[in-house]
């Protein structure tokens, strides 16, 4: 049975990462003294639900986060810190802290280090996760335990909700692309000028003119989207920066 332990303390742990090159270590007392953190932990780095969602969902949230008292998010895996670092770079998660508990003592701490021998994992992460305030925790929102991999209430969203569910959320943008295109070039400063992040799909590398076309009916870039909405091109796109 996994624990929730509101009220508590943070187990103390000292974690092994590599800074340029270099062995660090950090301590809980460095994440956690004196600041409101979010923590979400995982099962695996690279793995499927924790790549396409969990990670990229706080990522996107992260500037919302900290505009609500958050000084700092947190994912934690039972991974070294190699493989830590070569996936925060692939997910290009700038705005996201990933910490390798190598050893699993903070997750055996927390009570939530498991047993999944049985996909050859060895021992993880149960996924959950908490918001700790100067190393008390002071919510967590564990994932039930149930067979497989749940995934239903240690997202952002529900995160966000807890801390300020009026928080407004930015805008969902992509954007497709070519290299030298001086219209995508203008798309792009429109968006930087207004704070506005964005995912960039550059044809050639991440798509093609038959998938753009597919999607758009154009072949024609930019084409940018926002929350799901085709704007069109980058007078268009300004056009709707002027009106919204």
């Amino acid at each position: 049975m996994l624990s929730n332990k509101e009220g508590s303390r943070i187990p103390q742990a000292t974690f092994r990462t590599r800074q340029n090159d270099d062995w660090v270590d950090v301590t809980t007392d460095e994440i956690f003294s004196g600041k409101t953190v979010v923590v979400f932990a995982l099962p695996g780095a690279f793995t499927p639900t924790c790549s396409s969602t969990h990670l990229p969902g706080y990522n996107e949230l992260a500037s919302t986060f900290k505009e609500n008292g958050v000084d700092n998010i947190v994912c934690l895996s039972v991974n070294d810190a190699f493989v830590m670092n070569e996936w925060s770079k692939d997910q290009e998660a700038e705005n996201i802290t990933l910490v390798p508990d190598g050893n699993g003592e903070f997750s055996e701490g927390m009570g939530m280090l498991v047993d999944k021998t049985d996909l050859g994992f060895g021992k993880r992460s149960w996924r959950y996760s908490m918001l700790v305030k100067d190393g008390k925790i002071e919510k967590m929102f564990i994932e039930p335990e149930v067979p497989g991999d749940p995934f239903e209430v240690s997202d952002a969203h529900t995160m966000l909700d807890y801390i300020n569910p009026d928080a407004k959320r930015p805008k969902i943008v992509s954007l497709f692309t070519k290299p030298g295109c001086p219209f995508c070039a203008r798309a792009k400063k429109a968006l930087n000028d207004r704070g506005m992040a964005y995912e960039e799909i550059i044809l050639g590398r991440d798509a093609t003119t038959r998938s753009i076309k597919a999607i758009t009916g154009e072949t024609t870039v930019p084409q940018v989207f926002i929350n799901g909405e085709r704007i069109g091109g980058s007078e268009a796109l300004e056009d709707y920066l002027n009106r919204n």
